[in-house]
């Protein structure tokens, strides 16, 4: 069976139409919903470790990297994105060491740059990978150089500062000369990997791994798709202070009007995709995987960006579906609990192959198109010095050091508006315990430092879980 995975990066599930809407408007994703009425929907999807890196981590080769053994990375080339931001281990098989042993003709297209870094090899194992240049601070180009003007359109003065200002000035260097919206990133990527399909019909059996970096921030959209969710005229805003909200009314609207552009964009590339595989009749004998990293907060609860403390659902709920060429599970909706290295088992388990060792996803494909019961009754999410542990009915995240805690009742009408871990210590307990023993029972220390030097966030319990 033919395998494609898409990933897409910062793409909000509830800006999916097919998931429901985000607090501000719905977000126009025909194409999207279209898959997901021939596929097998997960509502109850997650990473395993966030965000970028960690993510891709565990999601090319089904193995936990929370928490973080070994990969307090410093390397030259790049900065230190959160720990576990580094290379895949020299001892991992990745998905496409596998599967190409195994017969497969495998292919990445990707622009999400952090991959191709110095020091970094997330391409390891595919016969064809493609690297298209210039998203974000990528040193695609040195000049022409934005004048003034051109920076203050895209960075309105009252969200400037020089760490932004040296980040737009690159995001526009990078995209000079773009006239066209075939130009722009998520189009380019989505129309070189419909090209990799045309160019690879006599492989036997394939894996492509698509990789969109977008609707990551920047949000530089065409103006047409913008100005489907805010038709005023005036400066644009596109980037992510990681901090509370800082800005205007009229600026926040323009911001969630540029991100649900982007989305929408992303999706009508998505669909070139989709309908070259139907033209090229590689639906009726491909195995097509959807998801996402993670999402992103938009003002959600005041804060613009994304951050693993404390968590919110924005950022962590992920989409999966998975259309199968046989119709099996289409429109089918499972809750499910899954994460990325879950992923990585089904596609191995589809391609009827198995890894040389252990890994710890599970494949779902069975249990959820059946009604079977669950593979897992939790899920531990590691992003940098904190966990989110979540089952049925809660959603814990503190530290791991079990400091500075936040528990959510699930089953509440609002439940990241009230913390409920003082009334439910014995279910902070329970779910603390579950977290480490997901570590092993030990964390390593410069991730125990991490922990003690970072303070408790504005909200948090006086708890201190103890596993």
């Amino acid at each position: 069976m033919n395998i494609v995975l898409v990933v897409y990066d910062s793409l909000r599930k509830d800006c999916m139409g097919c998931y429901g809407s985000p607090p501000w408007w719905k977000v126009e994703t025909p194409h999207f919903d279209t898959l997901a009425e021939e596929s097998l929907v997960m509502t109850r999807g997650y990473p395993e470790s966030l965000p970028t890196l960690p993510t891709r981590r565990a999601l090319y080769t089904g193995k936990r990297v929370y928490p973080f053994i070994n990969a307090n990375f410093r390397l030259k080339g790049d900065f230190v994105g959160a720990p576990g931001w580094g290379p895949i281990p020299e001892e991992q098989d990745t998905l496409a060491e596998l599967l190409t042993k195994n017969g497969y003709r495998t292919g990445l297209i990707a622009d999400v740059y952090h991959m191709f870094k110095p020091s970094k090899n997330f391409w390891r194992g595919f016969d064809q990978w493609m690297f298209l240049r210039g998203q974000e601070t990528d040193k695609y180009r040195s000049g022409p150089q934005p004048t003034q003007e051109e920076i203050d359109y895209w960075l309105p003065k009252e969200v400037q500062s020089p760490g932004r200002i040296n980040f737009i000035r690159q995001c526009l260097m990078n995209m000079h000369d773009r006239v066209r919206e075939e130009d722009y990133f998520n189009a380019r990527v989505l129309i070189e990997s419909a090209r990799w399909l045309e160019q690879n019909q006599d492989a036997e059996k394939f894996f492509l791994v698509v990789e969109s970096f977008d609707p990551h921030e920047p949000w530089f959209v065409p103006e047409h798709y913008r100005r489907m969710y805010d038709d005023s005229d005036g400066p644009e805003q596109v980037v992510s202070g990681y901090s509370t909200v800082n800005m205007s009314p009229e600026l926040l609207r323009r911001t969630r009007a540029n991100y649900s552009g982007l989305v929408t964009m992303c999706d009508r590339w998505f669909g070139h995709l989709h309908e070259t595989m139907r033209s090229l009749g590689m639906l009726d004998n491909t195995l097509l995987i959807f998801t996402t990293d993670h999402g992103h907060s938009i003002g959600d609860f005041r804060y613009i960006g994304k951050r693993g403390y404390p968590s919110a659902p924005e950022v962590y709920d992920v989409p999966i579906l998975v259309r199968h060429p046989e119709g099996i599970g289409a429109g089918k909706r499972s809750d499910m609990l899954v994460q990325h290295t879950d992923i990585s088992a089904l596609i191995l388990e589809m391609a009827g192959v198995e890894p040389d060792s252990p890994i710890d996803g599970k494949s779902f494909w069975k249990a959820a198109v059946e009604d079977g019961a669950p593979i897992r009754d939790h899920v531990t999410v590691g992003w940098g010095s904190a966990m989110t542990v979540i089952d049925e009915n809660w959603w814990l995240n503190c530290k791991i050091n079990g400091k500075g805690i936040f528990l959510r009742d699930l089953n509440a009408e609002n439940p990241f508006e009230k913390n409920v871990a003082d009334k439910n210590e014995d279910v902070v307990q329970e779910l603390f315990a579950k977290g480490v023993a997901d570590a092993n029972g030990e964390f390593p220390d410069f991730l125990v430092k991490l922990a003690e030097g970072q303070a408790d966030a504005p909200g948090c319990s006086e708890l201190a879980a103890r596993a």
